[in-house]
C-alpha cells in the first residue's frame, strides 16, 4: 500500500476499487468465509491496498481532497458487493477521518493521515456504553488530567470493528474536583500503542458479521495532544460529526438497493412459475416497482449529500435533514431486503444467500446512529418548533415555505391542511415524523428530475413516497390509541372457550 503518487481521475480510481472487489468476492469472500466471524486473513489489507480511504483525506496529506460526491460513490461501489465492507469504510471515514481533520491537532493530523494514506489501517468511534445508547449524553466514561496528558476510565461497547482498529476516536466527559461528571463531551484520538483498551467481551451479533463488535474496558493514557478542539462546545462537536456521518448513509443505500434490484429482477425474469415468469405478476412487480423507487430516492439523496455534508460545512443544526436522510434510507434498506427475500422465498432464507444477508444485515442500521423511531420523533419535535416560531399554524402552508419541502408540498394536495398539537401523543410524534421524512426526500427527488435524471424512474419513486406519505398520515390523524394489557394472564387462555 502506498500513496497516490501521481494525480488520478476519479473514474479511474473507482474503477480500480472495483476491480479489487470483484476479485475479492469471487475469491477470497464466498462460501464458509460468509458464515465466519470477522474477515478472511489479508482481506481487508487487499481491499485497502486500493486506498479507498484516500477520499476521506484531505490533499495536503495526500488525499483525494474529501469531496463527499466521491466518498459517496466508494461507499456505493462497496456496499454493491458488500453492506458490512461499506459500513467498515463509512465508519473509518465519517466516524474517526472527516471529525479529525477538522478537530484535529495538526501533528496528530500528519501522523494519522500519513499512515493511513501508506499502511492497512483502521479507525474508529466509541460513544455508546451498556447503560447509556440513546442516551449518549449521560455517558459515564470519565477523564482527568494526568501528567502531560489524560487518564480515561469506562465501559464502551458496540464500537464497529472492536478489537481490530489500530485507532479510535474516544469519547468522555471531564471529571470535577467533587468527582462528579461535567456535562460536556470531549474527544481523543487513541492510538494502539498507548494500549489501555481491553476487549471484555465479543459479541455474536446477528448480521454484519464481517465487522467485529463487543465490550471494551477503558483505563488508557492519552497525551494532551490527542484531544480535540472545536470552537463550539463539545455537543456542537458531536452533533456536527453525527448529522454528517447521517447525512452520508445514502452512499451505503445505494449500492445496496442496486444490488437488491439487480438480484431481484435476474431471479424473477428466470423463475418460472405457473408457465410464465415470475417478473410477469403484478404483485412481484408492485415489489420491483418499489425497490427501485427506493434506489432512486436514494441517488436523489446522494445528489443532496454531496453538498449537504461537506466537510467545510458545520452540520450540527442540520438535524432535520440528516435524520430525514438516515430514517428514510434506512427503512428503504430494510424494506427492500423483506421483498428480495420473499420473491426469492425458501431459497433466500440462508445465511450464505444474498436474501438472507440482506435481512440480517440492513436491519441495524435502523437502529445504530440513533434508533429511527426516536429521530423520527426529533423530527416532529423540530418542525413544531420551526412553525410556532413562523406564526403559520398550518402544516401545508407551511411546508410550502420551508426549503427542505417547499418543492414537494404542492403535489401532496389537501392532506397537509391541518394544524398538528403540540400536545399530540409521542407515538403521534413518530408518524409524523415518518411522513415528514419522506415529504423531504420527495423534495429530492423532485429536485433531481429538474437536473434532467430519468422521468420513468423519477415518476415511479414520486408515486411511491407519495403513497406511502399518505398512508403515515392516515396513521397520524387515527384516533386509535390502544396500550397494553400488562396483567393478561387471567382469562387468556382460549383452551377455557372451548
Amino acid at each position: 500500500m502506498s500513496s497516490l503518487n501521481s494525480p488520478e481521475s476519479f473514474h479511474e480510481f473507482i474503477s480500480r476499487f472495483e476491480s479489487r472487489l470483484e476479485k475479492l468476492f469471487s475469491t477470497t469472500y464466498t462460501g464458509k468465509s460468509v458464515l465466519s466471524p470477522g474477515m478472511p486473513e489479508g482481506f481487508i489489507e487487499a481491499v485497502l491496498e486500493t486506498n479507498p480511504l484516500s477520499v476521506f483525506v484531505p490533499s495536503r496529506f495526500g488525499g483525494r481532497d474529501q469531496k463527499v460526491s466521491e466518498t459517496l460513490a466508494m461507499l456505493e461501489t462497496a456496499s454493491y458487493h458488500s453492506l458490512p465492507l461499506s459500513l467498515t469504510l463509512g465508519i473509518n471515514g465519517a466516524l474517526f477521518l472527516q471529525p479529525l481533520s477538522k478537530y484535529g491537532p495538526p501533528e496528530v493530523q500528519q501522523s494519522v493521515f500519513s499512515r493511513f494514506m501508506t499502511q492497512p489501517v483502521l479507525g474508529g468511534l466509541m460513544i455508546t456504553e451498556p447503560l447509556f445508547g440513546s442516551e449518549a449524553l449521560q455517558m459515564q466514561t470519565r477523564f482527568r488530567r494526568e501528567g502531560e496528558g489524560f487518564r480515561i476510565q469506562g465501559t464502551k461497547h458496540w464500537g464497529g470493528l472492536t478489537g481490530q482498529a489500530d485507532f479510535w476516536l474516544l469519547t468522555a466527559r471531564g471529571e470535577t474536583p467533587r468527582g462528579d461528571l461535567e456535562r460536556s463531551i470531549s474527544f481523543f484520538v487513541w492510538e494502539r500503542s498507548f494500549g489501555g483498551i481491553t476487549v471484555e467481551e465479543r459479541y455474536n451479533n446477528l448480521g454484519l458479521s464481517m465487522i467485529p463488535y463487543g465490550r471494551n474496558h477503558l483505563d488508557t493514557v492519552v497525551p494532551e495532544s490527542h484531544r480535540l478542539h472545536s470552537p463550539g462546545s463539545g455537543l456542537v462537536m458531536l452533533l456536527d460529526l453525527l448529522h454528517r456521518s447521517r447525512l452520508q448513509f445514502p452512499g451505503m443505500a445505494l449500492g445496496f438497493l442496486h444490488r437488491l434490484l439487480d438480484e431481484a429482477i435476474l431471479h424473477t425474469r428466470n423463475r418460472q412459475v405457473g408457465g410464465r415468469s415470475l417478473m410477469q405478476y403484478d404483485q412481484v412487480q408492485d415489489r420491483l416497482a418499489e425497490i427501485q423507487a427506493f434506489h432512486t430516492t436514494a441517488a436523489a439523496l446522494c445528489v443532496y449529500s454531496s453538498q449537504a455534508a461537506s466537510v467545510s460545512r458545520d452540520c450540527s443544526s442540520d438535524g432535520i435533514a440528516a435524520n430525514a436522510v438516515k430514517t428514510v434510507v434506512t427503512d428503504m434498506m430494510q424494506q427492500g431486503a423483506q421483498s428480495l427475500l420473499q420473491l426469492f422465498g425458501a431459497t433466500g432464507y440462508r445465511k450464505d444467500h444474498i436474501a438472507g444477508q440482506a435481512l440480517v444485515d440492513s436491519r441495524p442500521f435502523q437502529i445504530f446512529e440513533g434508533s429511527n423511531d426516536i429521530l423520527y420523533h426529533q423530527i416532529t419535535e423540530a418542525i413544531l418548533k420551526a412553525l410556532k416560531k413562523s406564526g403559520e399554524h398550518q402544516l401545508g402552508r407551511f411546508l410550502g415555505t420551508y426549503p427542505l419541502t417547499a418543492a414537494a408540498t404542492p403535489d401532496l394536495g389537501q392532506v397537509l391542511n391541518f394544524s398538528p398539537s403540540p400536545a399530540m401523543d409521542q407515538r403521534k410524534r413518530v408518524a409524523l415524523g415518518r411522513a415528514l421524512g419522506r415529504i423531504i426526500c420527495l423534495n429530492q427527488v423532485l429536485a433531481l428530475g429538474d437536473r434532467g435524471y430519468r422521468p420513468d424512474l423519477i415518476d415511479n419513486a414520486v408515486a411511491v413516497l407519495k403513497e406511502e406519505i399518505h398512508v403515515l398520515l392516515a396513521v397520524y390523524t387515527g384516533k386509535t390509541r390502544t396500550t397494553l394489557v400488562e396483567e393478561y394472564h387471567d382469562g387468556s387462555n382460549w383452551l377455557d372457550y372451548l
